[in-house]
């Protein structure tokens, strides 16, 4: 078979399959099963690169087919689709990997190894479970409310203050509401010892990865962050600069321009929305803690934290936090790729 390049238009059953020559011109097509799909890839010739979308399964082919000695490009869905003519089928999805394949703007997703699968698992359950247990904090304090015993705010206060409430005989609930409201709480209970199992599990990986072990010496980046970013990121060194980094983020400014008019708009929020939440959110805890120690400590202030409330002082809280999660992406970049610790130097301090 004289191909060279292979694209694949991945599903959970039926692989449909493009071969192209040298001259980017199909010359086979197949339509596999995943055992016909396993058995394919031990014909191919060591070289030969294989093309997929980067979605559900991508990254497993991809280690499979790296095993074998073969190249692999993992494009973005997004930028594959218009190159997909007429009706989408699985056929114009394989042909338009190919055509896509031949445009040098679009950055492939590099193949993320076990060990960044495991840990995005991790945080996938987490998040769940997450969601689950504030959901049934939420019914709880929805029936409670109905029988006139409003809850206050934090899942800490509903969790300690409900069940005083249910062991009370006084309390005006009818039996049938009481064991229904017992049942939620029990599931929220065992809902919470799975996350702290999964926070534990983190917090071991979080000492022992070098990576994360130093991406924790930033403000702002905790457990929870420094492992995300260690799954989410392959390779650092893709990013030339600490911008290109934020901007993968969707932590820059959305730019719309034409001639010599130029407008940059709210930041872009692309990218991994996991990921920019939890640097957002260790960016408020930054600031807040910048202006507390502006305020009561003003000699203890860092370069970093002075610029953080001058920054707020300007544009306000809420747009000084982004700006602030912009910056800790740029550090974590400088950090990360130039593989040295963290330094805040204080204001009165001299560069050395």
């Amino acid at each position: 078979m004289d191909a060279t390049t292979v694209a694949v238009d991945l599903a959970k059953d039926i692989f449909e399959i493009a071969c192209a020559n040298r001259a980017g011109r199909v010359v086979e097509r197949k339509r596999l099963t995943r055992r016909q799909f396993e058995g394919f890839l031990e014909t191919l010739m060591t070289g030969t690169d294989v093309i997929m979308e980067a979605c559900g399964t991508a990254h497993y082919w991809g280690r499979r087919c790296q095993a074998r000695g073969l190249g692999v490009r993992l494009l973005p869905p997004q930028y594959v689709r218009p190159y997909v003519r007429r009706n989408k089928t699985d056929r114009t999805d394989a042909d338009g990997l190919l055509e896509a394949n031949r445009c040098g703007g679009i950055h492939a997703v590099p193949v993320k190894t076990l060990e960044q699968q495991t840990l995005q698992v991790l945080h996938r359950v987490r998040t769940q479970w997450q969601a689950a247990r504030t959901a049934r904090i939420n019914m709880m304090r929805g029936i409670l409310r109905e029988h006139g015993l409003p809850i206050g705010l934090g899942a800490r206060t509903a969790l300690t203050r409900i069940p005083a409430l249910l062991e009370d005989d006084e309390a005006p609930l009818p039996d049938l509401v009481r064991h229904a409201v017992w049942l939620l709480v029990e599931e929220a209970r065992a809902i919470e010892a799975r996350l702290a199992t999964i926070d534990q599990q983190l917090a071991q990986i979080a000492r022992t990865h070098p990576i994360a072990r130093r991406l924790q010496q930033i403000p702002g980046i905790g457990v929870v962050t420094s492992t995300t970013l260690v799954g989410a990121v392959n390779h650092i060194h893709a990013f030339r600069r600490g911008r290109h980094f934020a901007s993968w983020l969707g932590l820059t400014p959305r730019e719309v321009s034409t001639g010599s008019r130029r407008y940059l708009g709210r930041i872009s929020k692309r990218g991994d929305v996991y990921l920019r939440c939890l640097l957002t959110h260790g960016a408020r805890a930054v600031l807040l803690t910048a202006q507390r120690t502006a305020r009561a400590a003003p000699h203890r202030t860092t370069r970093f934290q002075q610029w953080a409330v001058t920054v707020a002082a300007r544009c306000g809280h809420n747009k000084a936090a982004i700006a602030v999660a912009n910056k800790l992406a740029r550090i974590v970049w400088a950090v990360w790729h130039r593989e040295v610790d963290f330094h805040a130097p204080l204001c009165g301090a001299g560069v050395n």
